[in-house]
Formats: C-alpha cells, sequence, structure tokens
C-alpha cells in the first residue's frame, strides 16, 4: 500500500490517534483494490476476513432474506465498513457492492482485533464508531417505525436538500433502491410522490424541486433525535 492510501487512512477518525507502530502494523498487510460497478465486495453469512475502508465511489449495503433485497445503508469516501463484524470476529449481517468504480482499502480482521487489544486509543475509538452507529440505527428504526411513508419520504427529501444545500437537487440513487431504502415498494414510492406535491414537491425524473420549503418543513416534522444521522 503506497503512502498516500496510508495518510488517507491514517486520518480517519478511527486511526488517528492510535501510535505510529500500531497503525504501521495495522496495515502492513493491507491492500488496496480497484473495483468496477456492481461488484459484490462481501456477502452476509461470510467471515470477516477483512475490515473495508473505501477511497473512492460509493458502496450499496444490503441485505436478502427469502427472495426479498432491501438497501441498508450507502457507504462513501473515506469511511470503513462492516467494523462490528471484524471486532468480534462474526459472521457479515450484511452484504456489500460497489455502486460506481470505487478504489477500496482491505485490512485483515485478525491485525484489526490484535492491534484492537494492546493499543488504548484505537480500543476507545472503535468503541466510538459502534456507539455512532448504534445510534444511527435507533434513528433508522424509529424513522421506519414511527413515520408512515409519505413522512418518511418527506424527511428523507428535507435531508438531501439540507446536505445539498439547494432545494433543487438530483436523488442520490435511483427510485428503486430509494424505495428499498425507505421500507417501501417501487409503487407505493411513485404514490408518496404524488402525495407530498401538495406540499411543494415536484418530481422530474430523477430531479427533486422542493417549491415550498417551510411547507414540506412543516408536514414533515423533522426531529433531530430521528433524522441528525451525525449524533
Amino acid at each position: 500500500m503506497s503512502e498516500g492510501y496510508k495518510q488517507e487512512i491514517r486520518n480517519l477518525e478511527l486511526f488517528t490517534d492510535m501510535d505510529e507502530a500500531n497503525f504501521r502494523a495495522l496495515v502492513r498487510g493491507a491492500y488496496v483494490q480497484n473495483f468496477p460497478p456492481r461488484i459484490d465486495l462481501i456477502h452476509e453469512n461470510d467471515p470477516p476476513d477483512f475490515l473495508h475502508v473505501i477511497l473512492s465511489g460509493s458502496v450499496d449495503l444490503f441485505s436478502v432474506w427469502n427472495g426479498r433485497e432491501t438497501s441498508m445503508a450507502t457507504v462513501r469516501p473515506v469511511s470503513t465498513f462492516i467494523l462490528a463484524a471484524s471486532v468480534r470476529n462474526l459472521p457479515y449481517l450484511m452484504s456489500a457492492r460497489t455502486l460506481e468504480k470505487s478504489r477500496i482499502a482491505l485490512i485483515p480482521s485478525q491485525d484489526v482485533r490484535e492491534v484492537f487489544a494492546r493499543d488504548s486509543a484505537f480500543a476507545q475509538a472503535i468503541v466510538a464508531e459502534l456507539a455512532q452507529c448504534y445510534r444511527s440505527v435507533v434513528k433508522n428504526a424509529k424513522d421506519l417505525k414511527l413515520r408512515t411513508s409519505f413522512e418518511r419520504l418527506a424527511n428523507y427529501l428535507l435531508r438531501q436538500q439540507e446536505r445539498t444545500g439547494d432545494v433543487a437537487f438530483d436523488l442520490a440513487m435511483e427510485k428503486r433502491r430509494l424505495a428499498s431504502f425507505l421500507g417501501m415498494t417501487p409503487e407505493n414510492l411513485s404514490r408518496a410522490f404524488k402525495g407530498l406535491e401538495p406540499y411543494g414537491v415536484k418530481v422530474d425524473g430523477s430531479r427533486i424541486v422542493i417549491r415550498d420549503l417551510a411547507e414540506l418543513t412543516r408536514y414533515a416534522k423533522p426531529n433531530p433525535l430521528i433524522d441528525d444521522y451525525s449524533t
């Protein structure tokens, strides 16, 4: 692995405070690989051989059961996935595939566990990241259980508007994936978009225009205890 890639990984909050010698030991067996779009990286129930660090591109985390598939999250640079499996040495609970051409670093999970046992700064950073992941899961569960499909879509659009800083933006994922992510069928998603038109939402393909941000906000009732994934 080049020094440039090592520095990108070192700059992640998970690794930034750990001892330099331990960091070098952690990445000694790591390597970086380029993947084309739509390539499966891991499968749920596989053993966690590597901790993945996405350096460029994007990755879809998804799960399949009884012939049905759902999108769980989208991972973008620079971040890790799936940390809990690597730390616990337990099977992956999700699968992962590239959404576009992606560059990913693979760090052997055995090295992660060995360094975790002797580097307190690294251990504390792992605990903090896993705690943040847990809070995100709780917020996502509250979104799914406490809101109607229309309200989930409305709040998703408000989060995208805040992320882009514009009332006109393109959806960050195709509509079929968005429906899966929000716990809907594609047909229900189409109805939800139609149902939000009175609240100022205009849809043209993947292009979204929020013509009345105040009205959509009034309807959606965003709540930081559900919608703020940074805390």
